[in-house]
């Protein structure tokens, strides 16, 4: 079976990669657009089957493409990636002892199947000095990542609990995943 993943995400690239998936990288040239009227978890699915059928547009029918899409959200209020230092701080700021839900869609596409399903896992972060927030920040390491931060580098040290998927939480919760592989593909990542 060919994968195709329509992400540059890094993140994404290690887990399929970990899990031993074959696949090829078609980055998705959709346009994120927050639709707020959505709930979290209807938007990252909205948004992970828009990258993917942009993608699938361009390969093979036998090609199963996979998208996903992230959300941080605190308070009900949807942190994507900050725009900024500025508007990292005020996301790090905010996520400061505090506990929030990290929302994952992804979907799966070959041909005229098209699934889409998401997870989502809280994460507490530990209270942090304005000092360690800039230090983070000048690692650059939030600026492209939902939430402005990365749980599998030095944003490891923001948090203080996770309570879900760990890998939902990186960018691609790949249990669920290789279930509605097993499911809706007939394919098996063991």
């Amino acid at each position: 079976m060919e994968f195709v993943l329509a992400s540059q995400s890094p993140r994404r690239l290690e887990i399929l990669a970990r899990v031993g998936l074959c696949f090829e990288v078609i980055p998705s040239t959709v346009e994120e657009v927050m639709d707020e009227r959505l709930s979290p978890c209807d938007l990252v699915q909205a948004l992970a089957l828009q990258k993917a059928m942009d993608v699938v547009a361009r390969v093979a029918q036998e090609k199963i493409v996979i998208a996903a899409d992230t959300v941080v959200v605190l308070d009900g209020l949807v942190l994507g990636k900050p725009v900024d230092e500025n508007d990292a701080f005020a996301m790090l700021s905010s996520l400061s002892g505090r506990s929030h839900t990290v929302y994952t869609g992804f979907a799966c596409v070959q041909g005229n199947v098209e699934v889409a399903s998401f997870e989502q896992t809280d994460v507490t972060f530990r209270t942090l000095t304005h000092d360690e927030i800039w230090a983070y920040i000048r690692s650059g390491e939030p600026m492209d990542k939902a939430g402005a931060y990365g749980v599998q580098g030095l944003g490891m040290l923001l948090v203080e609990r996770i309570n879900g998927d760990f890998f939902n939480v990186m960018g691609l919760p790949m249990q669920k995943l290789a279930c509605v592989l097993k499911e809706h593909f007939n394919y098996s990542v063991l």
